[in-house]
């Protein structure tokens, strides 16, 4: 007996400003293939001979570029085709994030070609990562679709030397069964499908008591991937049944792991300390001891990103650059000036002006932050902030008496703007009035 093995990944960010070219790929043929798959002694051992295609594997980018695709592509059909009657079962390994620029997903497309070529009896294994996207037809094109269970992905090769050991034993019954799918109405993004963490611990765990049922061979659940916009997006159900007697039970199966895991919706949430980067810089600032480290998730290079991203960096610039600290250093720094943040705020603001700071401070108040200003290591005043939606407001800005007059008060607001890029900035202004008592500061 024979099978054409093959190997495709690419996760696809179409927020970069780059395109996968075939300079991107590790691409592989023959032997080489076959050591890369780490599945060809599965296959040796059951007496079955391999067939490489390709071995196209680029990790985590871009968009792939369609001639890039296309000759990969062609590198599987072209196999398929010059062993077509030869070939008694197909095993491939395809990623499931792939886009293709006007073409859409690359494993779906494969898939359906191959199938085309093949008719509908060869047996076509696939084993794939949970973080990629699922189709009606393209899992019902397939006997088989399995994904890794573990995220981080520690059991990456494990799971496709299972999905290799499947098919050698479905080719000695000949079972005509093919794989049954549930879409779940859930967009999740990876930080939030780690697998040593609830829910999805529990959920590893269920679908492997659905695997020790006789009648089912494969139970999957694929978290699905976001980095490109493509209408396929989203959280699906596999199930394999074990035998062509078992299709509809297996029709069951997928029924209840999406019921198990569509009832733990709620229970998604993060892995790790998580926040807003203006807050999560705040966070970091606010730390007696470090260092801190701060990771974008929507720059991870894992996940297709080019890692250039500088928002982070541009807040911490503007903070250096302005010596700013965050509401703990207020206290502590303000205090040992011989000038306590209170007394400031007493004597810069009257008294039916003054709001609660100590809850601005605290974080009381949804939103509210506390800056405080320095001109090298000497304390001049402070910024308080409330922030709601696109707006961030200036609730109080205060200098200190002995240094207003000193031009501190624009950078402050340069400061305030840098710290809060994308916002639109509101203060409030007093209304030019000759009787007050502050008449010439109104000017």
């Amino acid at each position: 007996m024979k099978v054409l093995i093959g190997e495709f990944i690419t996760e696809s960010n179409e927020n970069i400003p780059r395109k996968n070219e075939i300079t991107a790929y590790d691409i592989a043929f023959g032997e080489e293939c076959v050591r890369k798959m780490h599945v060809g002694d599965i296959f040796a051992q059951a007496g079955i001979e391999v067939i490489p295609a390709v071995y196209a594997v680029s990790g985590a980018s871009g968009v792939i570029k369609r001639h890039t695709f296309d000759y990969i592509e062609a590198c599987f059909i072209r196999t398929v085709e010059e062993h077509l009657n030869e070939i008694d079962g197909i095993y491939m390994m395809l990623h499931g994030a792939s886009e293709v620029e006007g073409l859409g997903s690359g494993e779906h497309h494969i898939l359906a070609e191959v199938r085309k070529r093949v008719g509908p009896y060869v047996p076509i294994y696939v084993a794939c990562d949970p973080h990629g996207n699922l189709c009606k037809e393209y899992v019902e094109s397939a006997q088989v679709v399995r994904s890794y269970r573990e995220s981080p992905h520690t059991d990456s090769i494990q799971t496709r030397r299972i999905v290799a050991g499947m098919l050698c034993e479905a080719l000695k019954k000949r079972e005509n069964i093919h794989a049954v799918y549930r879409k779940l109405p859930l967009i999740l993004g990876g930080e939030q499908s780690v697998s040593a963490d609830e829910p999805v611990k529990s959920i590893n765990q269920y679908m492997d008591e659905m695997e020790k049922d006789p009648r089912i061979c494969s139970a999957s659940w694929h978290v699905g991937y976001i980095r490109h916009d493509t209408p396929v997006a989203g959280c699906g159900i596999v199930a394999v049944p074990q035998t062509a007697a078992d299709q509809e039970y297996a029709q069951e199966i997928a029924d209840k792991v999406a019921a198990y895991v569509w009832d733990k919706r709620h229970e998604f949430h993060y892995t790790g300390l998580t926040a807003e980067p203006d807050k999560a810089l705040e966070m970091a600032m606010a730390q007696e001891k470090g260092p801190v480290f701060i990771t974008d998730s929507g720059d991870n290079v894992t996940s297709g990103a080019t890692g250039w991203n500088t928002y982070i960096l541009r807040q911490v610039l503007a903070l250096k650059a302005q010596g700013a600290k965050t509401k703990d250093a207020v206290r502590q720094v303000a205090d040992a000036t011989g000038l306590g943040r209170n007394e400031l705020y007493a004597a810069a603001f009257p008294a039916r002006e003054r709001g609660p700071l100590e809850k601005l401070i605290s974080h009381d108040l949804p939103g509210s932050g506390v800056i405080a200003l320095y001109d090298e290591n000497e304390f001049v005043g402070l910024v308080s902030t409330i922030t709601a939606g696109d707006i961030t407001h200036i609730i109080y800005l205060a200098i200190r008496g002995d240094l207003r007059g000193h031009n501190y008060g624009s950078p402050a607001i340069e400061l305030t703007r840098g710290l809060f890029p994308g916002k639109r900035i509101i203060a409030d202004l007093e209304a030019p009035d000759d009787n007050a008592d502050n008449a010439g500061e109104r000017i």
